[in-house]
């Protein structure tokens, strides 16, 4: 039987890669990169990237990969038949420590509980009488304070309410227009910029070696946004600005994840788990990355944007 993780980290060494020159390579994360060759998949973020990443990892020290994706299959068959035959042993359990539960309880427990219960009923029930008397009085004593005060004020304030509730409602219908101005003035320029910086943005691929792809962002947005989708499918998607890791995750089918880039950013680098069900737009406007080697799976992007 072939022990994946060691053929991995010989092929590596005898390349004189370390870790970090692999995670540079593959932009696979080095704690992924240390799982695989201690045979831990279950730390990584699931089947289709253990397949995806031990094939990469492969390819990139020279070796192939179906042979170890075979054994790969074989020994996740090997683990789930074992995993079958223990559980009804867990079951049986799991059954018996319920049984013991339930015996445990008495009927005597239950019987004092009840007794306890019984003999603090009549102060419970003289208790809430007394507060409920208690609160009926002060809402009849206060309602009836209340409205004393507004008789015998009524008349000295009706004329004066009506001046001064006059001035309010011009006031704040004079101050809702200019608000309702203004706003509309804002939203009127807020769009026109936007309209205009996305109409001339223009994504071109400038270089292409093995699963790396360069590209070229002219007439950008001064706040670029990325917007990932997952279509069929799972996928593992992360993004970097200038060097710097923004955000990584694995999108659901149907879920999106929206990143806005800083303001002067110079370039960001995307890393792709399972592109072929990815849909990434760039300040709304569609980046067809799949022209360019539509068959492979696993990339990494990087977007030079040429700011003016």
């Amino acid at each position: 039987m072939t022990d994946i993780g060691k053929t991995l980290q010989n092929a590596r060494n005898e390349k004189h890669y370390t870790l970090d020159d692999l995670q540079q390579i593959t932009k696979i994360q080095k704690r992924y990169l240390i799982a695989i060759e201690e045979n831990n998949f279950d730390a990584l973020p699931g089947d289709f990237y253990v397949r995806a990443f031990i094939r990469q990892y492969a390819d990139t020290v020279g070796i192939k990969a179906d042979k170890l994706l075979s054994e790969l299959d074989e020994q996740a068959g090997k683990k789930k038949v074992e995993e079958t035959e223990e559980e009804p042993t867990e079951a049986k359990t799991r059954t018996e420590a319920v049984r013991r539960q339930q015996q445990s309880s008495t009927p005597s427990q239950v019987s004092q509980s009840f007794d306890k219960f019984m003999h603090y009923l009549p102060t419970i029930i003289i208790v809430g009488v007394v507060v409920i008397i208690i609160g009926s009085i002060y809402f009849v004593v206060a309602g009836n304070k209340k409205e004393a005060n507004q008789a015998a004020s009524s008349t000295n304030v009706s004329i004066s309410s009506d001046v001064s509730s006059s001035k309010k409602s011009s006031k704040k219908e004079s101050s809702s227009e200019e608000v309702s101005s203004s706003s509309s003035k804002k939203e009127s320029s807020s769009s026109s910029e936007s309209s205009k910086s996305s109409k001339g943005q223009k994504i071109t691929n400038t270089a292409v070696s093995g699963s790396r792809f360069t590209y070229s962002l002219t007439s950008p947005a001064k706040k670029n946004k990325i917007k990932f989708t997952s279509k069929d499918g799972s996928a593992w998607s992360s993004i970097s600005v200038n060097g710097t890791a923004n955000w990584q995750g694995t999108l659901q089918n149907g879920a999106s994840h929206t990143v806005t880039l800083p303001e002067g950013t110079t370039s960001f680098n995307i890393s792709l788990g399972n592109s072929n069900v990815t849909n990434i737009t760039i300040n709304g406007k569609k980046f067809d990355f799949l022209k360019e080697n539509s068959t492979l799976t696993v990339r990494q992007i990087t977007v030079n944007v040429a700011n003016e």
